[in-house]
């Protein structure tokens, strides 16, 4: 029992809940630092293809999920109850504080960190007066009156941190009852907002309905510094949308840009990520058209966009084929010197043959090509393909040709009803953290020709202000 007693006073403490809310912002730090799931797949995926081992241990330790990781979920339950534990009886203490009169003046006003003599025996009518048209509030006793100010920054202080409960409910309900997905879109491709045309659907353990709306990308634009020191940085991105907000509706136009989301009756999209998708066509070793369509790459340089390309033919006979290339935006001397597809080409520098292991039920991602049970055809660098160029596969197993250029873009499309809640919460934070930054405590005291003051929590403003109301004061 004593121990218990003992626990629950150091976790309500507010030197605890300070600590836990400095751990609760630095276990949201590798959020920032590490792609996550649901929100940067195809770098999730870079990272297994680039280093496998270090990969497997990041999610081990939950690092691509962290807010979903148990270390994360038992930071934020603590901070939940040391909050509560802690603002409850302080605001209890505020409320009855709230009703206490200011305490009369002390005997010896001489004292006092701030004191002033008046030239004669100050008017207390007046004097009362004075203080409540500066929103003091004021008791008065005979011969003295005292004025108290400044309340309102425990007020603010109290609202902070309520605010942050607040936040701490509106994030767990939002997680209940809310749901995200991501999904990769290519230029003149559609998405309907189902279950199933998700690459990734995280719901809540009680979410409803998915909102029947659907998106298609008709062109995705982006705009880069062409000279200079910044040449190749991006200024803007705008993908064009045509939006149906529900079945049998008229399709409307949308931009959607990095910071304007796409709003459908509470249904965010935002706009996460971007890259290149080369038209491919391959043949077949007996000559058949095996797959004709674009190919998401993933960006393996952001200076320059150079991308890598996984190609998967399983239809191919009479063998299964898979190629690996590269996409360069801008050509020059076998690498790529801008991010815009200025002079685009495709470097093919492996292709297999064999099974691809898709017909195997096992979950693979597109992103790779697993080489255990292929057959290397062609191992190396071949020279680049521009546009409408065709390379025919060693063995006769067939040909791939570049015939066209698109862009994809990544979205994440959540559903939150509690980000009101979080909205507001959020709203009151900054207020009340204004409210106890810029509120400070002041008591002030007038008896005979005496003027006292006092500031419970230094403010440099207070004696400018205790020197104009004993200015105010004198005869």
């Amino acid at each position: 029992m004593a121990f218990s007693r003992w626990f629950w006073r150091t976790l309500t403490s507010m030197r605890t809940a300070l600590v836990l809310l400095f751990l609760f912002a630095l276990a949201s730090v590798p959020g920032s630092l590490v792609p996550q799931r649901g929100v940067s797949d195809p770098m999730v995926a870079q990272r297994f293809a680039a280093d496998p081992e270090l990969a497997r241990w990041l999610d081990r330790l939950w690092l691509f999920d962290v807010f979903k990781a148990p270390w994360f979920a038992a930071v934020y339950l603590l901070l939940f109850v040391s909050l509560i534990g802690c603002l409850v009886p302080r605001a209890l203490a505020h409320a009855k504080e709230l009703r206490r009169k200011p305490p009369p003046a002390p005997r010896n006003l001489g004292r006092l960190p701030h004191h002033a003599e008046l030239a004669a025996e100050a008017d207390l009518a007046g004097a009362v007066k004075l203080l409540r048209r500066r929103r003091f509030r004021v008791v008065e006793g005979p011969g003295w009156l005292a004025a108290e100010k400044g309340r309102a920054g425990e007020t603010g202080n109290l609202i902070f941190h309520l605010s942050l409960v607040g936040l701490l409910i509106a994030f767990g309900l939002g997680g209940t009852y809310g749901y995200r997905g991501n999904v990769l879109l290519v230029e003149g491709n559609q998405f309907a907002n189902t279950v199933s045309g998700f690459d990734r659907y995280i719901p809540g353990t009680r979410v409803g309905g998915l909102e029947p709306f659907t998106i298609t990308l008709d062109r995705f634009e982006v705009s880069y510094i062409a000279q200079g020191d910044k040449r190749g940085q991006a200024t803007d991105y705008a993908a064009r949308l045509k939006v149906t907000d529900r079945p049998g509706a008229a399709p409307r136009d949308f931009t959607l840009k990095v910071n304007e989301p796409l709003d459908v009756n509470g249904t965010m999209t935002y706009l996460l990520g971007n890259g290149y998708a080369p038209v491919f066509k391959v043949l077949d070793g007996r000559g058949q058209v095996a797959f004709d369509g674009p190919v998401p790459c993933l960006v393996e340089q952001l200076r320059t966009f150079t991308s890598g390309c996984v190609i998967k033919v399983p239809d191919a006979r009479p063998t299964q084929l898979g190629i690996l290339a590269r996409f360069l935006p801008t050509e020059l001397n076998g690498v790529s010197v801008f991010p815009g597809a200025a002079n685009p080409v495709v470097q093919v520098y492996a292709a297999f043959t064999g099974d691809l292991g898709m017909g195997s039920g096992r979950p693979q991602s597109v992103y790779q090509l697993t080489a255990d049970r292929l057959k290397p055809v062609l191992m190396g660098s071949v020279r680049p393909l521009a546009p409408g160029e065709r390379l025919a596969l060693p063995g006769g197993v067939g040909s791939v040709q570049f015939t066209g250029l698109r862009k994809w873009i990544t979205l994440q499309i959540a559903y939150d009803p509690f980000r009101p809640l979080a909205l507001a919460s959020a709203v009151a934070a900054t207020l009340g953290l204004t409210l106890s930054l810029t509120v400070r405590r002041r008591r002030i005291w007038v008896r005979g020709a005496e003027v006292g003051g006092l500031t419970r929590t230094g403010g440099a403003n207070f004696p400018a202000e205790f020197a104009g109301i004993v200015k105010e004061l004198h005869p």
